[in-house]
């Protein structure tokens, strides 16, 4: 009975992640649907799976008319990879030190960062944005940037991984001549891999997809994001065109998705090592 048991258990374990999996697709199922959709389907009382009336063609002709979607797909990749450059570069020395030196203010530095991982990007809005308004420095990729080059979130998750990493390869590579910046560059920097990978991902989605602070600090067209992309298809008289609206999500939503799909067994190997640590 029991290894019929554990296969009942296994079934139903991989149906109920199915089921949950399944539904978790549906908004961008939906999404899918009505970007091929004729207009006058997207209201229409019936609930028909598949459109009567197939419209991709205008619908993404229409979408990628009325926005620059590739120029905007291009800051975002731009701003996307500058900041994950410089949150990696400050991110892992950081947590090595929090994690493998000793020194007297290390509890209250990651004191701080615990504290860090509470403060919303909406607390420091107002301040921010009247120091660049002041330097000058709206409507630049620098604003974009700035405020997110220190990720607490990421020192803390490189700080767990970090600290599973044997001491001993560290003091052998000590007494073999290396500097600490060689350790952390030789040493942890392959080690951290899988980490790095599983933080990317929520690095590179979380910017990609932030409509708050862009819309705050850019109002040209030539730093503009793709979120802010999405804002001209409304139209506060007509209407939103959802059509071209969910044809031009499904554009700039392809490059997250296939991202992970390259990278999803670092993510998993990332978030479960780190979890285990």
């Amino acid at each position: 009975m029991r290894p019929a048991q554990g296969i009942a258990g296994r079934v139903g374990a991989h149906v109920l992640l199915l089921a949950g999996g399944g539904f978790m697709m549906l908004p961008l199922l939906w999404m899918l649907l009505t970007s091929i959709r004729a207009p006058d389907e997207v209201f229409s009382a019936g609930m028909n799976l598949l459109p009567r009336t197939f419209s991709a063609i205008e619908n993404y002709g229409y979408a990628l008319r009325e926005a620059p979607l590739l120029r905007y797909m291009l800051n975002g990749a731009i701003v996307c990879t500058l900041i994950l450059a410089i949150q990696l570069l400050v991110a892992i020395p950081a947590a090595y030190a929090l994690a493998k030196l000793s020194f007297r203010a290390k509890p209250v530095l990651f004191a701080l960062v615990l504290l860090g991982l509470t403060i919303p990007i909406q607390v420091p809005a107002i301040p921010l944005y009247i120091a660049f308004s002041a330097l000058g420095l709206l409507n630049t990729f620098f604003a974009l940037v700035f405020p997110f080059t220190l990720s607490v979130f990421a020192i803390f998750l490189f700080r767990q991984f970090i600290k599973g990493f044997p001491d001993e390869i560290i003091q052998a590579a000590r007494l073999d001549g290396f500097s600490e910046i060689e350790i952390v560059l030789r040493l942890l920097v392959p080690a951290l891999k899988p980490a790095i990978a599983a933080f990317a991902v929520f690095s590179v989605t979380a910017h990609w997809n932030d409509l708050y602070w862009p819309m705050i600090v850019t109002t040209s067209p030539e730093h503009a994001t793709p979120p802010l992309g999405m804002l001209q298809f409304r139209d506060a008289e007509t209407g939103s065109n959802y059509g071209a609206l969910m044809a031009g999500a499904a554009i700039v939503t392809a490059p997250l998705v296939v991202g992970f799909l390259l990278a999803q067994r670092q993510f998993i190997q990332g978030i479960t090592m780190t979890g285990l640590k």
